[in-house]
């Protein structure tokens, strides 16, 4: 039986805050995290590592369980007005870090600026599009209207972390980086950002929820997977993610940690370029020559490249187990996975057969990008994905990067087929369909991830009919055809999707999370 449910979390109810030894309540968690955090600003980048140092920071209207259940936040109820207007009602007595109390003109300030962050790699804009205006109706109350129905609108806000007018008006990313506009209503406050090395936090003892255990929080970036095992075995730090592959058998049986781990909703997949006509660089033919034109604007080429993939091989030996072959954004369990959908054959023969009815016989030769220290195995991924390639004819060639230098070059269209990845953290496959292989339109805050720069308007307007589909069973209908779609397109070639794993020195439990954030609020103690 798999060990690894999506869903498992039950068992790790967290006690309440009254039963906590008085030690736990006055201790500092010491978290390790496998991903550097690029900014404290909450709307610069759409990633998870940034989000979960955010939502220390700040609160959303409506918030996501571990299991990725929607429930109240700063909003504590919200109805539908009509067809388009959604009425949010806020907490009263919630107060920013500073003082000042909370108000709907906090939110109404959000709305307006979370699109427009400067020299953002991956925006949120696409979570705020079908507002066209904010009613505040009075300090506790917030209307939202938009021109069509919109019935996915407390789901998107739980994407938007709240920032305070008056410390945010006018403020540049990095104020939020030194402090000065790092002002929010949640559990912790902003004491310090070293990037590349840790953030420190301090307790909210006045936090509207009632104040979590640990004093301090201090949030460390170490990326090295040796590094980060090795400091969670020698004490030195309380909880690291992305326990590597390679050790999670023998952590198992480790008496100093736990183990805490579920299938997550991030899916690992390739990106091939669709921005050129021309040959896009990094490919020749196999003498090195410039092709006629884009060889992976065939959809036979694409297909070719897929099949030639083993992806129960890249599940059980290159991630050892701590990974699910994938033919779509969600695994199974989520309403928004598509059953009629599987991971994709392996299947070589057909490979090199569709390579020769495209025009390459012989294959032709590319450069994969990968980052190699972002996800779990990056880089081995790349690797296995080249020699499976190669085998079938296509030569290839990994190039790895680290994350700080990656996503900039993946956004400027520098790569002719690149690795990374997409958590729905959602549960469903909306915030791929639109972000991921959504036509790139920045005025319409579409496709603010689809830096390959794919292009289906049958599948944009399959998605932009079910945003408006008022019903849930005829809007999920709708949704799994998309994910159907953009599957038999080749929008992206999907690889798998990662088994969360987390270590706690003994002691200690921690939740679970979907979409693989790394939260205080989710530890306490056994």
């Amino acid at each position: 039986m798999d060990r690894i449910a999506f869903g498992r979390r039950a068992a790790l109810a967290l006690p309440a805050l009254a039963a906590l030894p008085a030690r736990a309540q006055g201790a500092t968690l010491t978290i390790g995290v496998g991903a550097p955090v690029t900014s404290i600003d909450p709307h610069f980048f759409n990633a998870s590592f940034n989000s979960a140092v955010a939502s220390h920071i700040f609160d959303r209207l409506t918030e996501r369980t571990p299991d990725a259940r929607l429930v109240p936040g700063l909003a504590e109820s919200w109805r539908a007005v009509s067809d388009t207007v959604w009425e949010f009602r806020l907490r009263d007595g919630v107060r920013w870090h500073d003082g000042r109390p909370f108000t709907a003109d906090d939110v109404a300030f959000t709305i307006e600026r979370a699109p427009q962050v400067p020299n953002s790699p991956g925006g949120f804009g696409v979570y705020l599009r079908a507002i066209v205006r904010t009613e505040v109706v009075d300090e506790r109350t917030i209307r939202l209207h938009s021109a069509r129905p919109h019935p996915i609108m407390p789901s998107d806000l739980a994407f938007i972390p709240i920032v305070a007018r008056h410390a945010a008006t006018g403020a540049s990313t990095e104020d939020f980086n030194t402090g000065r506009a790092a002002i929010g209503t949640g559990p912790y406050r902003f004491v310090s950002f070293r990037a590349g090395d840790r953030i420190e936090l301090v307790r909210n003892d006045a936090y509207w929820r009632g104040a979590e255990p640990w004093s301090r929080v201090s949030y460390r970036m170490i990326t090295n997977d040796s590094a980060r095992l090795a400091a969670v075995l020698a004490g030195d730090v309380d909880v690291i993610d992305q326990v590597p592959s390679a050790d999670v058998e023998r952590v198992r049986r480790e008496r100093r940690v736990e183990l805490a781990e579920t299938l997550g909703a991030r899916l690992i997949f390739l990106a091939p370029d669709f921005s050129r006509r021309e040959a896009p660089v990094f490919t020749t033919d196999h003498e090195g020559r410039p092709l006629a034109s884009n060889p992976l604007l065939d959809r036979r080429v694409r297909l070719a490249l897929s099949l030639a993939i083993d992806r129960a091989a890249l599940a059980e030996r290159v991630m050892e187990g701590t990974a699910r072959p994938a033919g779509q954004w969600l695994p199974p369990g989520p309403p928004g996975h598509n059953p009629a959908v599987p991971p994709p054959p392996h299947e070589p023969e057909t490979a090199r057969r569709l390579l020769a009815e495209a025009g390459f016989p012989n294959g032709f030769r590319i450069t994969l990008h990968t980052p190699n220290d972002r996800y779990p195995n990056d880089g081995r991924t790349a690797q296995a994905i080249a020699q499976m390639w190669t085998r079938v004819g296509v030569r290839t060639e990994v190039a790895p990067l680290p994350w700080a230098a990656f996503p900039g070059r993946a956004a400027r269209q520098e790569f002719a087929v690149h690795l990374i990845g997409w958590g729905s953290s959602a549960g469903d496959p909306i915030g791929a369909l639109m972000n991921v292989v959504g036509t790139f339109d920045r005025a319409r805050f579409l496709g603010a991830v689809n830096h390959h720069r794919y292009s289906n308007p049958a599948l944009d307007a399959l998605v932009e009919r079910a945003l408006v589909t008022m019903d849930d069973a005829a809007r999920d209908a709708l949704l799994r055809d998309a994910v159907r779609m953009a599957a038999e397109d080749v929008a992206v070639i999907p690889l798998y999707n990662l088994v969360n794993v987390w270590a706690t020195r003994r002691g200690l439990r921690i939740a679970p999370r979907l979409d693989e954030r790394t939260l205080a609020m989710d530890v306490r103690p056994a």
